[in-house]
C-alpha cells in the first residue's frame, strides 16, 4: 500500500519533467520540429509484460524517449555542421605592461602637453624654475631670466661687470640650459645690465628736448 502511495506521488514530478524535456505540440498540431507524429502519438508504450503503461511508469516512458530523442537531434546537428557553439572564455590578463594600467602623473602630464602643444611653453617655465641649477649657483645670485619669446632669452644681470661676464658665458650657458630642458629651447640670449635711474612719475610722460644741464 504504501509503495502505491510513494508511486502516486512521485508522479507528478516526472511528469513535469517529461513536459520539460520536450516541447508538446499544441492543439491541431501534431508535428515536431516539422515532421508529423499524429501515428508516433497513437502508440502507446507497453512493458515487458505487455500490458500498456499508465501513471508513472507512462511518464517515466515519456521521459525517456525525449532524452533520445534529443539527443538524436543533437547528433544530427553535429553532422550537419551546426551544433552548439560553446561560447570561449576571455582569457585573464597577464603580469604585462597594459594601456589601462595606473600610469604616472607625470607620464600623462607630458603626452596632454605634446598633444595640445603645450610642450614649448613648459620648456620656458623650467628656465627659470630650474635657472640656478642650468648656470650654477654663483651666475644665478647675480643675474636673473625675466623673458623668453621666440627662442630668445633676455637675462638681466645685477652690475655691468656681470653683464659682460655673462656675454662672455653665452656658449656655454646656451649648452647647458640645451643638455637640461632640451634644444631649440632657448636659441640665443639678450644680456641687460642694471637698470639705469629714471626721472619720471607717473604712467604719463611727454618727450623732453634731450639731455642737458638740468639746472641751466
Amino acid at each position: 500500500m504504501s509503495s502505491n502511495r510513494s508511486r502516486s506521488s512521485s508522479a507528478p514530478r516526472v511528469i513535469e519533467e517529461a513536459e520539460k524535456a520536450v516541447d508538446l505540440p499544441t492543439s491541431g498540431d501534431n508535428s515536431v520540429d516539422g515532421v508529423d507524429n499524429s501515428a508516433a502519438s497513437a502508440q502507446v508504450p507497453v512493458g515487458s509484460d505487455g500490458a500498456a503503461l499508465s501513471g508513472p511508469d507512462l511518464a517515466r516512458a515519456a521521459l525517456q524517449a525525449a532524452r533520445e530523442q534529443s539527443a538524436a537531434r543533437r547528433r544530427d546537428a553535429k553532422k550537419k555542421g551546426g551544433g552548439v557553439r560553446t561560447r570561449r572564455r576571455r582569457g585573464w590578463s597577464g603580469p604585462r605592461p597594459d594601456d589601462r594600467d595606473p600610469q604616472p602623473l607625470g607620464r600623462l602630464a607630458a603626452r596632454i602637453a605634446s598633444e595640445r602643444g603645450w610642450t614649448e611653453h613648459l620648456s620656458g617655465g623650467q628656465v627659470f624654475a630650474k635657472w640656478a641649477t642650468l648656470v650654477g649657483s654663483d651666475v644665478a645670485e647675480h643675474t636673473k631670466p625675466v623673458a623668453l619669446k621666440d627662442g630668445e632669452l633676455t637675462v638681466q644681470a645685477q652690475s655691468t661687470a656681470w653683464a659682460t661676464q655673462l656675454r662672455l658665458l653665452q656658449r656655454q650657458i646656451l649648452k647647458r640650459i640645451s643638455d637640461g630642458v632640451g634644444s631649440d629651447v632657448v636659441r640665443r640670449i639678450k644680456v641687460q645690465g642694471p637698470a639705469a635711474p629714471s626721472w619720471r612719475h607717473g604712467p604719463r610722460h611727454i618727450s623732453g628736448r634731450g639731455p642737458r644741464d638740468t639746472y641751466g
